[in-house]
Order: structure tokens, then C-alpha cells, then sequence
């Protein structure tokens, strides 16, 4: 593990394989790099793979005030160019999708590809008057969270998240331990997260910026409106391609580790890999 500080704050950070072209990791809120080990060892046979903490998460620096967005995508450029790592292949998942997805629209020459699972973009189905019952539940449910988290209920606040947004009901039981104690430490990360006016939503006519090829994922056992969003973005993105995990919900790179290795592979190798 390797830490520095760039673009003004203290980032740790995991470079693991020595050959092959370079491949980082995105990961979403509550969590940290440790969220890809599922995935890493065997890409790493094929890639130079970079996962790290993003700013305000386990062992990188926890800046005080509000941050913003914005911080992490230059975080994320000023990264993979200060370790020499571009053009990288890039993958981000939730709010590291979205993070990601604004990244290949900002420093469109940094990437080659981009693999971006269920950003939480719910600002985007505003207009979609099909996705109004959705969008009133995922932020009915955010805000619970969100109290519980400022009144100082961490564990409670944690789990409401879990259970209601990120793995439905019971899903809080399945993760274990030393994730459950993670995404406590992180939880006041992604309150401040929320707070940012610009967290939610994307200009998305930036996107077509970014010439490279994009695969969307989604799992079919994930909440409704994560497939609203990735549906919205792809409409909107001339080329990109939607893959469907079957079986799977908003973390396949935990639950089908598998699968998602083999979709990484195949499509970062320009391969049409299999799903739908």
C-alpha cells in the first residue's frame, strides 16, 4: 500500500501486477479499496491494477468541510497521472460510477474504456414520469438515513442505507464484519457526499466527450431505479452498451466476482463478452 498526497489531500492506494495495461478501480460510497479484492488477484494476472481510498474513506485523509464531487474526479485524474498510468482502462461502481462517468468527460485523453455499474444519478429521472414513485422512495429512504447518521446513530444509519437502497431487506446481516465496521467509518463520508447539490445528477451532454467505448452494468436483483438511471445515461451516450448480471444486485463484483472478472476482461479486450 502507497500513499501520497495529491491534489492536496492524503490518498492511499494499491498498485498490484506488474504487467499488462493499466486498470483502476472507482469504488462507491461506505466503502474503500478493499471492496475490489474480490476481483483484483485474478485481473491483476492480466492487468497493472490501481485501487484506492477515495478522499474521505478508511485510510485517506478526511478533509474537513464540505466536499464536493468535483474534488473526487480531479482526485482521480491527478492520480492515475501522477502514477504514469494513462490512458487507463477505468471502472467505478455507485457513487464511484459516478465519479467515473464525469472523469472520462473531463479528462476525456486519460482513458481508454469505461465500465461504470449503477451511479446513483436518481437527479437524472426528474422528468421521467414513469420513475416518480421510485425516486420519491430512494430519497424518502436517503433521508432516513441521512437523520439517523446526524443525530449520531452510525450503526442505524449504516443499515438503513444497506437495506433499503444499496441490498434490500436482510442485507445488513449477509455483510460481514469487518465490511459492516468499514462502512460505519465511512458513513459520515457519504452524508457529506449527499449534501453536494451536484452529487446526484450529471451534465449529460458531457458525456459524448469521451470517444472510448462504455459498458453500463446493472444486476437484475437490484432496485428499480438503478436500471431507470443506467437507461437514462445509455440513451444518452451514442455507443454504450448495457450488460445485465442475472441474479445479480448493486455490488456483482462481491456477490458474482466471477462474472464480473470475465466482463471486465473481455470488454477491456474489446470482446463482446456474454450477458445481455
Amino acid at each position: 500500500m502507497s500513499s501520497g498526497r495529491v491534489n492536496g489531500v492524503r490518498l492511499h492506494w494499491e498498485v498490484t501486477g506488474e504487467a499488462g495495461e493499466p486498470l483502476v478501480f472507482v469504488h462507491g460510497s461506505w466503502a474503500d479499496h478493499h471492496a475490489w479484492d474480490r476481483v483484483v488477484p485474478t485481473l491483476s494476472r492480466s492487468f497493472r491494477v490501481l485501487a484506492y481510498d477515495r478522499r474521505g474513506h478508511s485510510r485517506s485523509e478526511r478533509p474537513v468541510g464540505q466536499g464536493s464531487i468535483r474534488e473526487d474526479v480531479a482526485d482521480l485524474c491527478v492520480l492515475v497521472d501522477h502514477l504514469e498510468m494513462a490512458p487507463a482502462y477505468l471502472v467505478g461502481s455507485s457513487f464511484g460510477a459516478t465519479i467515473a462517468l464525469r472523469a472520462v468527460a473531463e479528462c476525456p485523453g486519460m482513458f481508454r474504456r469505461l465500465i461504470a455499474h449503477e451511479p446513483p444519478l436518481f437527479d437524472l429521472l426528474e422528468e421521467n414520469g414513469g420513475a416518480r414513485a421510485a425516486l420519491g422512495a430512494v430519497r424518502q429512504h436517503m433521508e432516513a438515513a441521512a437523520a439517523l447518521l446526524a443525530d449520531g446513530a452510525m450503526e442505524a444509519g449504516t443499515r438503513q442505507f444497506v437495506e433499503t437502497i444499496a441490498a434490500g431487506p436482510g442485507g445488513w446481516e449477509r455483510i460481514p464484519a469487518d465490511m459492516k465496521k468499514t462502512y460505519i467509518f465511512n458513513a459520515l463520508t457519504w452524508l457529506d457526499e449527499i449534501r453536494d447539490p451536484e452529487a446526484l445528477t450529471i451534465d449529460l451532454g458531457s458525456l459524448p466527450r469521451f470517444s472510448g467505448p462504455v459498458r453500463l452494468t446493472t444486476g437484475d436483483s437490484s432496485p428499480a431505479f438503478f436500471r431507470l438511471v443506467v437507461d437514462t445515461i445509455a440513451r444518452n451516450l451514442p455507443g454504450a452498451e448495457v450488460r445485465t448480471f442475472a441474479g445479480a444486485g448493486h455490488v456483482p463484483h462481491l456477490s458474482h466476482s466471477a462474472e464480473y472478472v470475465e466482463s471486465v476482461t473481455s470488454f477491456m479486450s474489446g470482446g463482446a463478452g456474454t450477458g445481455g
